[in-house]
């Protein structure tokens, strides 16, 4: 087991790159020809999709520094566009492109714990409670994870989770990936969006820093909202051992080559401890 673990790689994809069928056509066939050559666990996310869902229930959207502010009725909306409609298309797609995948959530099994997220203090210094926010208990098992990408399944992970006790909750899918790679001792982190990796103050993309530095633009305010969870991310994967994050264009890179080669595409951004 320790052998699948140090080889693991652990995918995130935005929701961006599985909102076209042309999209997850594409994304699906990368996530079969890397389960050839290494472990994989993929989770998703689906911010725009849950954004449509929100708006046609009437119900408003809420988000601080890139993250969902979350009540009983979002939640609903999160658990049904999350666990539902987009892991059951990515999970298909995957089948189609040759691959043996298996839809779940942080809530099954072992996958993930977490317990009621803190307050956070945003950026702009005010602080924010995220309610029905889930954070990944430091020691979480997921030994259900493990035993299939041994077998050679792809788990394919939708972002929510559960206490303890059995309550649901919604995790972000930066989060989420980052505790999973920690847990799988994952030899590497991929973060993929429908944007660049890091931008310089030019627009150009950085093309390797450090976590040091990444904490150095969050504390700076230069990083955009969105960016901000992805660089926590990349600096608490870093933390637990992972041995580099990379934030990559998942629509102009492919996928396999960012998640397996020494020598990066242009266009994505290597984060190193």
């Amino acid at each position: 087991m320790a052998r699948t673990h140090a080889r693991c790689i652990v995918l995130k994809l935005g929701g961006e790159l599985l909102e076209q069928p042309e999209d997850v056509a594409r994304v699906a066939k990368a996530i079969a020809k890397l389960s050839k050559s290494a472990a994989l666990v993929v989770v998703h996310g689906g911010g725009k999709e849950i954004d449509a869902a929100l708006a046609v229930a009437g119900i408003p959207k809420q988000q601080v520094d890139g993250l969902r502010v979350t009540d009983a009725a979002t939640l609903e909306v999160v658990v049904s566009v999350l666990a539902g409609a987009i892991n059951t298309r990515l999970v298909a797609a995957v089948r189609k492109a040759g691959a043996k995948p298996v839809g779940l959530t942080g809530a099954d099994a072992t996958v993930v714990t977490v317990k009621r997220a803190a307050p956070i203090t945003t950026t702009a210094g005010t602080i924010v409670d995220l309610g029905l926010v889930g954070a990944p208990v430091a020691n979480g098992k997921p030994e259900l994870l493990a035993d299939l990408v041994s077998r050679g399944y792809v788990p394919i992970v939708a972002c929510v989770g559960a206490t303890r006790d059995g309550r649901l909750m919604n995790v972000n899918a930066d989060t989420l990936a980052s505790h999973l790679a920690r847990a799988l001792r994952a030899r590497r982190l991929v973060i993929a969006g429908g944007t660049s990796g890091v931008l310089d103050d030019q627009g150009n993309t950085i093309a390797r820093m450090t976590g040091l530095e990444a904490a150095r633009l969050i504390k700076a305010g230069t990083a955009n909202k969105g960016m901000v969870a992805k660089l926590q991310a990349c600096r608490a994967a870093l933390a637990g051992g992972v041995r580099d994050v990379v934030i990559a264009n998942g629509r102009d890179t492919r996928l396999e080559a960012v998640a397996i080669e020494t020598k990066l595409p242009a266009g994505c951004t290597q984060v190193v401890r």
